[in-house]
């Protein structure tokens, strides 16, 4: 039997949950992204069940046949629903041609790997990701609907991390094999992860908050606002038993953003705020380079210097990528041999990732790779911000996310089937409604209209002013002489 106080949390999540769903009902099929949420922000359902092979190796490359069929399950699911609504995929495709074209070469990538046949599993499971985005999107809400997608997820995991941490620690807590430290992982697989899950969760009740700010007097609004600032400060309370200084620094950036473009002046002056941003991360790439700028703030702030290791992981993998202009193949680089190789090049540290997006990007998928990502950052950096000019409320998250995403992949790996990465596609996407047309379409039905109007003789005809009498005549033109 579970213990008591582990079930008045589950009760009060359940509440607050169910406090902060105040936008009306909502489609049972956006419960299928949020169950792929939860998934890929804890553990994978062998972890849960204790059913993973004991080989790291094994682990990494071959995975669990509950796992695939979970995921396939969830992948037709998602197939289902979606061909219930009236897409237009070849505008979808159209309108997202820079992700289009990033994934096309992640699956050719597929050829030159060494593990080929788990190359492809691994693309066509992180496909069912951007199905399972459509879903929400496609909704006849799609606003409400991203908003109760990452509610309930996040809840869910911010909960049920905070029970597994409290009473039952050999869950939520495990420790250094060299120290004896602990560390708090609670419902996801490590301290960063948690990390990354506290941030998502940290931006989005700190948007909601300022959000439904301006009617908090209203009864339904205070239900709203007390959940919010709950998981809020139960977010900020598992980010600091995580330690995760990368996501507690782009919590405070990316709050910051929020602020800045909620104020007049930011809604006044949108232009300069969409110049100021990519000048400032210009800044700091500049600074990075020549002055090691990262290393610089660790030693002020009395971190490590080497970022935990990291730069000391960067200068190891590098040595053993063998292909710099198209990358080992999608999600192939730490698999085989040379995971062993690297492992023992760190002293048995047994790693699946970087420490860095760009880098992992690099490994996997060369400089092609990384000038399509860029290509893609670049293009959803015009969107959010078009989006912010027509909806400077919600525009904001979108903005704060895409900033937050650039600074967090320079210490940490979540381009790819992560949870920031799936948060920043679900504000970055363009759908196309069902009564939209395309500009193609559009243009064609204006060529259209031109040439029947110019076949038809009744188009030729002089228009006849309508019949007036005198005294509306004389009313008319005394009009025009006032104008």
């Amino acid at each position: 039997m579970p213990p008591l106080g582990a079930l008045e949390w589950a009760v009060l999540g359940l509440v607050l949950l169910r406090w902060s769903s105040k936008d009306g009902k909502q489609s049972p099929a956006l419960w299928v992204p949020v169950i792929w949420l939860f998934i890929i922000s804890s553990k994978l359902p062998s972890q849960w069940l204790g059913l993973n092979p004991m080989s790291l190796t094994t682990a990494f490359e071959e995975g669990s046949n509950l796992d695939r069929i979970i995921y396939l399950s969830l992948i037709v699911a998602c197939l289902c629903i979606l061909s219930t609504r009236r897409l237009n995929w070849g505008e979808l495709l159209a309108r997202n041609s820079a992700l289009l074209w990033l994934l096309l070469f992640a699956l050719v990538s597929v050829i030159w790997s060494d593990f080929t046949y788990v190359a492809f599993k691994r693309w066509f499971r992180d496909l069912g990701l951007y199905l399972m985005i459509l879903v929400v999107l496609t909704d006849s809400r799609p606003e409400i609907a991203i908003s109760t997608v990452i509610r309930r997820s996040l809840s869910i995991v911010l909960f049920l991390s905070l029970i597994l941490i409290k009473y039952y620690t050999y869950i939520g807590i495990s420790y250094d094999r060299y120290t004896g430290a602990p560390e708090y992982l609670g419902a996801t697989t490590s301290k960063n992860v948690l990390g990354g899950v506290c941030l998502i969760s940290g931006l989005f009740f700190f948007w909601d908050i300022l959000s439904r700010w301006p009617q908090r007097k209203t009864p339904g609004a205070k239900r709203v606002l007390f959940a919010n600032i709950v998981l809020f400060a139960l977010t900020v309370r598992l980010l600091s038993m995580s330690n995760s200084a990368t996501s507690k620094a782009c919590l405070v950036i990316g709050c910051v953003v929020i602020a800045l473009l909620r104020s007049q002046w930011a809604r006044a002056k949108p232009r300069r705020i969409a110049a100021a941003i990519p000048a400032v991360l210009a800044a700091y790439a500049v600074l990075e380079v020549v002055f090691d700028l990262s290393t610089v703030v660790a030693e002020f702030l009395g971190r490590d210097p080497t970022l935990h290791g990291r730069t000391g992981i960067w200068d190891t993998v590098l040595r053993f990528q063998t292909s710099p202009l198209l990358g080992m193949g999608y999600e192939s680089f730490w698999m085989g041999d040379r995971l062993v190789a690297v492992a023992r090049s760190l002293n048995g540290a047994y790693l699946n990732e970087a420490h860095n997006g760009y880098l992992e990007t690099y490994l996997n998928l060369g400089v092609v790779g990384v000038a399509l990502l860029v290509l893609f950052m670049i293009s959803s950096y015009r969107t959010v911000f078009r989006r912010f000019t027509v909806s400077p409320n919600f525009g904001s998250l979108g903005v704060a996310f895409w900033v937050v995403m650039v600074f967090y992949n320079f210490t940490e790996a979540a381009f790819g089937g992560s949870l920031l990465w799936c948060a920043l596609l679900l504000l970055v996407l363009v759908v196309p409604r069902p009564n939209e047309l395309s500009a193609r379409e559009m243009h064609r039905v204006d060529k259209t209209k031109i040439a029947t109007a110019l076949n038809d003789p009744r188009a030729r005809r002089p228009i006849a002013e309508p019949a007036v009498s005198r005294g509306s005549k004389r009313n008319v033109d005394t009009a025009r002489v006032r104008l």
